[in-house]
């Protein structure tokens, strides 16, 4: 009588065992299905075979003019501070800033002094070392003096001739002359001013040619190259074209940006010293494609790109950004021909099935 329960638990733990554990192989030997797997198999199938309609544009490598884009400047393509050599009250009348100079033009007059009565000198020490040598060479091959005596003169004579060229190039000195064509920034010194070596007389510039000067960063820096053909805008709206004529080698310590120069002609002086400018500096062809600008999208993990479609399926390329236009964006790294996806494409993912409608451009 003690034994019944103890066998119907057994019986019942065995079912359950059964039931639960073994039901797989339960079915299988029944040759029943399981409605759960099968369920989830038509899941699956019925989402592979659903496809998003998309619009996509058949894509062809293309070259295309490029630049680097650089803010800047224009300088005058030579600026001097006009200095004396020696000293002297002025003597000549001023010219006032703004007046266009000439190379070789006077710009300062100093008063002479006593520099006249110095060249004075020295020539008539001169003209007795002269004569001394003479005579001493005479007495050389007569035998009545030594070779001594000879050389001695000979060492008077260069110091005289140095004394009088001296003199001559101070005299030269007190016309302070423009080294080159160009505009006076300033006004020459006054009448009566009293400069020392050193003082400033005037300030010259001159703007013809005029340099453009940008700063590039270290990408763009490399990409540029000498005599390449530039252009600039100005804020007035001027428009120039030039070629680039310097690419600084040492970067500036604070910005960490190159120098870079740009020389055109400026035969109508109207363009200023120091007016902003945007350098535009082109590029040899590059190729990229040419896509709209709401093609471009992002993957799971924040690449910029576009989806394509390959085979029925959504495919992601990371893209880099070669230029912005008005007609949409040259980018780079896809194949050569492509059929991109410009709408719908935030809503497929990578090997998702699309239904693709191709797009024709207007003609």
């Amino acid at each position: 009588m003690r034994l019944a329960p103890l066998i119907t638990a057994l019986i019942v733990c065995a079912g359950v065992y059964v039931f639960i554990l073994q039901r797989d192989n339960l079915r299988a030997f029944a040759g029943v299905d399981d409605p759960i797997a099968e369920k989830e198999i038509e899941t699956e199938d019925s989402n592979d075979a659903i496809s998003v309609s998309v619009q996509v544009l058949k894509s062809n490598v293309a070259g295309f003019d490029s630049g680097v884009v650089l803010r800047g400047r224009t300088e005058a393509f030579r600026d001097v501070d006009v200095a004396a050599e020696i000293s002297g009250s002025v003597v000549s009348q001023p010219l006032r800033k703004g007046a266009l100079v000439e190379e070789g033009q006077l710009l300062c007059q100093l008063d002479p002094g006593t520099l006249e009565a110095e060249l004075a000198e020295a020539r008539a020490r001169l003209a007795e070392a002269e004569a001394n040598n003479n005579v001493s060479a005479s007495l050389v091959e007569r035998g009545f003096a030594s070779e001594t005596t000879v050389i001695s003169r000979e060492a008077s004579l260069e110091s005289a001739m140095a004394s009088v060229k001296r003199a001559e190039e101070n005299l030269e000195r007190l016309s302070i002359k423009a080294p080159f064509s160009g505009i006076l920034e300033t006004d020459t010194a006054e009448l009566g001013a009293l400069l020392q070596p050193g003082a400033i007389c005037a300030n010259i510039i001159s703007l013809n040619p005029i340099k453009l000067v940008g700063f590039a960063n270290e990408e763009q820096i490399h990409k540029l190259k000498l005599g390449t053909r530039a252009g600039a805008r100005l804020v007035a709206g001027d428009v120039v074209e030039g070629e680039v004529t310097f690419l600084a080698r040492s970067a500036d310590p604070v910005t960490r940006t190159f120098r870079v120069e740009v020389t055109t002609g400026n035969e109508d002086l109207s363009l200023r010293d120091g007016a902003t400018a945007q350098i535009l500096i082109e590029l040899p062809d590059t190729r990229g494609h040419l896509i709209p600008q709401s093609a471009l999208t992002l993957d799971d993990s924040g690449a910029l790109g576009i989806r394509a479609v390959e085979k029925s399926r959504a495919v992601f390329y990371p893209v880099a950004i070669l230029r912005d236009t008005n007609k949409g964006v040259w980018v780079d790294g896809l194949p050569d021909e492509i059929d991109i996806i410009i709408v719908g494409q935030e809503y497929v993912n990578d090997g998702g099935l699309v239904d693709p409608t191709f797009f024709e451009e207007d003609t």
